[in-house]
């Protein structure tokens, strides 16, 4: 799930008005409302907090092709609505409002957004993983301006251009085999000699005669005044720099888990993603993960809702062996 980080940093008003509830999702991607299809489902009256975007980042892309029972495809924003639907029909309540800071020390969980207090006796964290940068000179001051991370978005802006896509796994392929409906030319820059896409989408991009590889190549910088004219390419086996004129650069160089909100009370890796086992449990008793923001290797749609339903499952029967305990608990964590 796409979800900025400025969304869950700390900060919240006080004086707070509190709602307790059973099952508080964060996170509204195929994870979180797999989850709060299934918490809905068990009668838990699910609250599932949206962020600023609904559907993840399944929803930027264009045309999702491996989600079961669409064998013509489907997009990304269409599946992300159906998920809410489907949820919505079952009772989850969607607030389109985001987290500001948690206290997981004690049962019931205090989650806290800029318009009131949860108090949650389960919390289903599902805040996915947002785009890595390049951190190269010029990346920065022009994002809108010729840089992207989403093609769906805004390879309309770019018709008849030029474009260059940095990356070699799938996100990369998809996006720029999309960017081949609008751009004149799309060129894929990769650090190595080989892709690391699924051999269907190399397939289909090597076969495209509007996309062409630059290969052991990085971009250091990317150039312009007020738009981007030029990227400066080095070739990493010959350390060799030159320019390529170009009117777009879009980046898809892998994601960061959204997890500094948890720093310091949930268990990471060494990466930043929450550590839970096959039940979707974390190291703290009622807390549960679900999609990308603990899932670095699958990072699929159909992967992420699954974790979703696993971990409702896995809180429906916390509540169940949980039902006698004191309304608030120090959680050893």
């Amino acid at each position: 799930m796409d979800l900025n980080l400025s969304n869950f940093s700390a900060g919240t008003a006080s004086n707070l008005v509190s709602e307790h509830v059973k099952v508080l999702i964060l996170g509204a991607g195929p994870a979180g409302l797999s989850a709060a299809l299934y918490a809905a489902r068990a009668e838990l009256a699910p609250v599932v907090l949206t962020g600023t975007a609904i559907g993840g980042q399944a929803s930027l892309t264009h045309t999702i092709e491996n989600y079961p029972g669409f064998p013509s495809g489907v997009g990304g924003s269409e599946l992300g609505d159906l998920f809410q639907k489907q949820a919505e029909n079952f009772g989850a309540r969607l607030e389109y409002d985001s987290a500001t800071e948690v206290d997981l020390s004690r049962r019931p969980f205090s989650v806290k957004t800029y318009s009131k207090e949860y108090l949650a006796e389960t919390l289903i964290i599902a805040t996915g993983a947002s785009p890595n940068h390049l951190n190269v000179p010029g990346e920065k001051e022009l994002t809108g301006r010729g840089v992207s991370y989403c093609a769906t978005c805004d390879g309309w802006f770019f018709k008849d251009k030029k474009v260059v896509v940095v990356g070699g796994g799938d996100s990369a392929l998809e996006e720029g085999l999309f960017l081949t409906r609008f751009a004149s030319e799309v060129t894929i820059i990769h650090r190595r000699d080989t892709l690391r896409a699924g051999p269907i989408l190399q397939r289909r991009a090597t076969d495209n005669k509007k996309i062409k590889f630059l290969w052991d190549s990085v971009v250091t910088s990317i150039n312009g005044e007020k738009a981007v004219e030029t990227v400066t390419i080095k070739n990493v086996k010959t350390q060799e720099e030159y320019e390529v004129p170009t009117d777009g650069v879009f980046i898809f160089i892998g994601h960061k888990p959204n997890t500094e909100l948890f720093r310091g009370q949930l268990a990471l890796d060494e990466r930043g993603y929450i550590i839970s086992d096959m039940s979707m449990h974390t190291n703290i008793p009622g807390v549960f993960v679900a999609g990308e923001v603990s899932d670095p290797i699958y990072r699929q749609v159909v992967t992420s809702a699954g974790m979703g339903a696993a971990a409702a499952i896995a809180a429906t029967r916390f509540l169940e062996a949980n039902e006698d305990t004191t309304p608030e608990e120090t959680v050893n964590a």
